[in-house]
């Protein structure tokens, strides 16, 4: 696999699927699946007799999931190339690849608040108390989660919250992919946007000191957390039995979008030359990667957040717009 040193801003765009339509029903409490179950079909992509096999990634799923497709091993097993999944990066040529919503704040001291606030210092009274009941909850004692930032203290909450109504938010489903790719010996191809940063260190430094706008990150999770573990349970179901008709018909709030925009929106990351629209970039990046794929191989297998295969405007839709042949699971 050819490696690109970058910080991952996400690992993905991002990582939460909108679903469109109706609401969750939240009565009775759904029973998550267990055991071996495949996920939802491919999107087949083609042009005359080349193929672009697209499997929609999601998370939370069911923490006792044993995820596993017949129909993507042959597959995977008769392709070419594998397109990983499309992200936003920091290319550091001296550091591998991180996830800067939590790896890279814990190598560089910068989860916590700038100047050594608490969290009920830099939060509205209201929602601190909505906060304090759920930490209560989920997380218990723990003290030290109280001197986070706003947005990496929403993460540790909704991570345990998740795990704790049996939901695993992990990758992996994307983990067993590429190993049966590795394999089969498939070409691997990250399709990250990165940045490239002209001082390294100087901005790593000035990303420590800096504030982030990230109340609605934090508040937008609260709100997740209050309403939505129910649904949460019910969209995983979905993915995991591959009813993607019951997918489309869901939807439910977003916050990851809030906690991406804390960052993306920053005034440290706004001073980086080349971070400018960002989400057009991504989405170019990949579908770049796409053609090329499906102009050189005869068949190509690439993983892609399942929102951007299935909802109106996604990257699917663009390819389509293109004049290539898209075909539903």
């Amino acid at each position: 696999m050819k490696r690109r040193h970058a910080i991952l801003l996400c690992c993905s765009i991002l990582s939460t699927p909108v679903f469109a339509q109706e609401a969750v029903n939240a009565a009775p409490e759904q029973v998550l699946v267990v055991g071996q179950r495949p996920g939802p079909g491919l999107w087949k992509v083609s042009k005359d007799d080349h193929v672009l096999w697209v499997f929609g990634t999601y998370a939370p799923l069911p923490a006792q999931l044993q995820w596993r497709s017949q129909e993507v091993e042959t597959i995977i097993a008769q392709s070419q190339e594998l397109l990983g999944v499309p992200g936003m990066g920091l290319h550091v040529g001296w550091m591998d690849s991180l996830n800067i919503l939590t790896a890279l704040p814990s190598l560089i001291g910068a989860r916590k608040n700038v100047n050594g606030e608490s969290l009920q210092e830099v939060v509205p009274a209201d929602v601190y108390v909505r906060w304090t009941a759920l930490k209560g909850k989920y997380i218990g004692a723990d003290q030290g989660v109280e001197s986070l930032r706003p947005m990496f203290a929403a993460e540790q909450l909704f991570t345990t919250a998740t795990s704790k109504s049996g939901l695993a938010t992990g990758t992996q489903v994307e983990k067993r992919i590429y190993a049966i790719a590795k394999e089969h010996k498939l070409k691997l191809t990250t399709t990250s946007f990165s940045i490239p940063l002209e001082n390294p260190r100087g901005a790593l430094k000035d990303f420590k000191k800096s504030t982030l706008d990230d109340l609605a990150c934090f508040t937008k999770t609260i709100d997740r957390l209050e309403t939505d573990l129910e649904g949460m349970r019910v969209r995983a179901n979905a993915w995991a039995i591959g009813d993607v008709d019951k997918m489309r018909a869901l939807s439910y709030p977003d916050h990851a979008e809030a906690c991406r925009e804390a960052v993306t929106n920053s005034a440290w990351m706004k001073g980086l030359k080349g971070a400018e629209n960002l989400d057009a970039r991504v989405k170019a990046t990949w579908l770049a990667a796409a053609e090329k794929a499906l102009s050189n191989n005869r068949s190509t297998f690439a993983l892609l957040p399942v929102s951007q295969a299935m909802n109106a405007g996604g990257f699917l839709d663009s390819l389509k717009e293109k004049g290539y042949a898209v075909e539903q699971p």
